[in-house]
């Protein structure tokens, strides 16, 4: 029951204040209470929604894309104060993993904290990943876990709880299987959904395996395939196969627990894990900490199912890019290598592999030793080659090359639905109006006279009434949804295409809203002229006028 004195007590201040008490930058009433009466500042909730969720559906990156990228990150660190403590024995001017403190005895902690978005739709899934992530860090220097401290961001109530109790339960069981006790947390209420953990763990302080301990010679085995971020990106678009997403899903959530107790005892020189910086990234502050340059052979990276597909069709994450800003320039690939492969070798991973240096003679053993334990993707993919400033050489055999674009065969709507759909319902104005896509605040006025308004209150009195019009509009929006998605033709080509159709038919509407569309994918006025003169070019003069003087009132 709503307590009428506590709402009218809290919303006559935050009118008074001309601010809502609990969100400053919404007024008093807020659109929640508008629309729900609900005052969230009295304490009164939603009631929190059931049903799936599909978690990298509700966040801007998945995964470790998520992360603050390696270039900016180092430019603001750089200008922090030193920690002038002998007993940090591995500290934040590394650049490594975790940090180790020496606790006198021959021990030392190793202290490591990862959050970011989900990278996979599952919540118990996620949080499974999100525990494997965190103490990889650890594990990738040698130690062992021992405690761990929550961390979560979570919309409340704006979708089930049930997907942050799975979340915590995916993360205490993953925990679990590491040996490690979740003694605690913290959690806030966020847009996005974040998950994580603080992990202390245990260290031989003379037996502590860093990113600086590469030598010339010794080879490089990387224990888990690379394309995690880019299957992520593939899902949130609806691009990726299930096939494709199974496969990262269950390398994601497994620790990386056996490759570091292997790597310790078969004596590896170095180790980092490769997460969000991609491979490239993490290998090229291997080598420029251990003072050495390396060969990577590309034909032999171990790859997830479809990635080579994905890259292929142009379905390559934003954070590619970010990571080649950060240290593209230590990278130097060969003319003959094409540039999706090497897009892919900086592709943000999450819960990827370790990357070990090891010295030749112990290299064939180490690699068994991983197939034997189960790690079958563990693969040798190249050598540091000499002392140097960091450099990577990418090397290819030409034995593996980019496919062919792989075709969606994502189902296509019936003739039968489009015809039944024009035979039933009059026409109308045009696409935007009968669908209500048309940009907000667009008010057109036709030759008869009538706004948009009225003329959708028109065309809905003339529809069929009931479950009919439903159905037929439900079969349209499908056909309309499938016309638009990127298959063959790309969806820039596809927007473009957009923009000349609708000059040609001379739809306002239509026009004002595919313009913003293409302003927002980043098309240049030149650009958007060119597709327009496509469509005058069918149409004729009267076209122009048109095109002309839509440009000037948008």
């Amino acid at each position: 029951m709503i307590n009428m004195e506590r709402r009218q007590r809290v919303m006559q201040r935050s009118i008074r204040l001309g601010h809502c008490i609990c969100d400053a930058k919404q007024p008093c009433p807020c659109p929640l209470f508008k629309e729900k009466n609900i005052c969230s500042c009295a304490g009164e909730r939603l009631e929190s929604p059931t049903g799936k969720v599909r978690l990298t559906k509700l966040v801007e990156k998945a995964g470790c894309a998520s992360k603050i990228d390696q270039a900016f990150l180092k430019q603001v660190l750089a200008g922090l104060p030193a920690i002038d403590d002998p007993r940090v024995l591995v500290g934040v001017p590394a650049g490594d993993d975790a940090g180790i403190y020496d606790m006198g005895n021959g021990q030392a902690l190793v202290q490591t904290v990862d959050v970011f978005t989900p990278s996979v739709d599952d919540p118990y899934i996620f949080g499974q990943v999100a525990a494997a992530n965190s103490v990889s860090d650890v594990y990738a220097m040698g130690g062992t876990p021992l405690t761990a401290l929550s961390i979560v961001g979570f919309p409340a109530r704006m979708i089930p709880d049930e997907a942050l109790f799975q979340i915590l339960a995916g993360g205490i069981d993953k925990m679990k299987e590491a040996g490690c006790a979740i003694i605690g947390g913290h959690s806030i209420n966020d847009a996005e959904i974040k998950a994580g953990f603080a992990v202390t763990g245990l260290i031989d302080k003379n037996r502590v395996i860093t990113n600086a301990g590469a030598r010339p010679g010794d080879v490089l085995i990387l224990t888990k395939p690379l394309g995690t971020g880019i299957v992520a990106f593939a899902a949130q678009i609806d691009r990726a196969r299930p096939e494709s997403t199974k496969a990262t899903a269950q390398s994601m959530a497994s620790l990386n627990k056996t490759a570091s107790e292997l790597m310790v005892r078969f004596g590896a020189h170095a180790c980092t894990d490769v997460t969000g910086f991609s491979l490239m990234g993490h290998l090229a502050e291997m080598a420029r900490s251990s003072g050495v340059d390396v060969q990577v052979v590309w034909d032999e990276l171990p790859l997830f199912e479809g990635v080579l597909e994905y890259a292929a069709a142009g379905i390559l994450p934003g954070a590619i890019e970010r990571n080649k800003e950060s240290c593209g320039d230590r990278v130097v690939a060969p003319d003959g290598l094409a540039q999706e492969m090497v897009d892919i070798c900086f592709d943000a991973q999450t819960s990827g592999g370790l990357l070990i240096a090891i010295e030749p003679g112990r290299a064939a053993d180490l690699l068994q030793a991983l197939h034997d334990r189960g790690l079958s993707a563990a693969t040798t993919i190249g050598k540091v080659t000499a002392p140097g400033s960091g450099l990577i050489r990418l090397e290819t055999t030409g034995r593996r090359v980019i496919p062919a674009p792989i075709i969606d065969e994502a189902p296509q709507p019936s003739q039968s639905s489009i015809i039944n759909y024009q035979s039933s319902v009059p026409e109308v104005p045009c696409c935007a109006d009968a669908l209500g896509r048309a940009a907000p605040g667009v008010q057109t006025q036709g030759q008869d006279g009538l706004g948009t308004q009225g003329r959708d209150a028109l065309a809905t009195a003339a529809r069929p009434a009931g479950s009919e019009v439903d159905a037929i509009k439900a079969s349209f929006k499908q056909f309309l949804s499938a016309a638009g998605t990127p298959r063959n033709l790309d969806a820039y080509t596809k927007q473009a295409m957009a923009i000349a159709l609708s000059v040609a038919l001379r739809c306002e509407p239509c026009l004002k809203m595919h313009l913003k569309n293409a302003r927002s994918k980043g098309f240049t006025p030149e650009e958007i002229d060119e597709a327009a003169w496509m469509g005058i070019s069918f149409a004729g003069s009267p076209a122009m006028v048109f095109y002309e003087q839509a440009k000037s009132q948008s």
